[in-house]
């Protein structure tokens, strides 16, 4: 069964590493559906029936989006709100559409990943940052997984740096 990798990038052609894990991806048809939410909606008017349809074909699911200023890019908030509808996501008659489904996080991060701990810069881990998604997910039944994050893309972008996350990123999607 496909993996449905649902790409939120507010400026997709300006990323480096975004950018090429869809490229990577592209590889892959057999195993990967790439759904772009912004290449979708560029006005951000979501058409909620055509998501849920979407999301209700696969049992694994991956939101990947770049980590800023401690939270997803807008949209996915958006999306989060008007597709998790009661009675179709949650809810006593909604048959928890997403009940069961791995449901995981792939994060690009800016600074490394130290300055994420107890005793870095943000005093928080990713895990705690990304609480919010969990609960939600858990909510809706849906099976949440640990999130894959790639750190320290604003100190390097060289092709080196960012072709050595594209195997992590494989493997975690595995």
């Amino acid at each position: 069964m496909k993996t449905l990798v649902m790409i939120i990038h507010p400026n997709i052609n300006e990323s480096i590493v975004n950018k090429r894990w869809i490229e990577e991806l592209k590889k892959y048809p057999e195993n990967y559906e790439i759904h772009q939410l912004h290449e979708k909606y560029p006005n951000e008017i979501i058409d909620v029936k055509e998501e849920q349809q979407l999301i209700e074909k696969y049992d694994k699911i991956v939101f990947q989006f770049p980590f800023y200023w401690f939270n997803c890019p807008p949209f996915f908030k958006k999306w989060l709100d008007e597709v998790l509808t009661y009675g179709w996501a949650y809810g006593k008659s909604s048959g928890y559409k997403l009940a069961g489904k791995r449901i995981a996080l792939a994060l690009s991060v800016g600074v490394d990943e130290k300055e994420y701990s107890t005793t870095g810069k943000y005093k928080y881990n990713l895990d705690q940052l990304t609480s919010p998604f969990e609960i939600t997910f858990n909510y809706i039944h849906a099976n949440y997984r640990p999130l894959f994050a790639y750190y320290g893309i604003e100190q390097n972008v060289s092709e080196e740096w960012v072709e050595r996350s594209v195997p992590l990123y494989l493997n975690f999607l595995e």
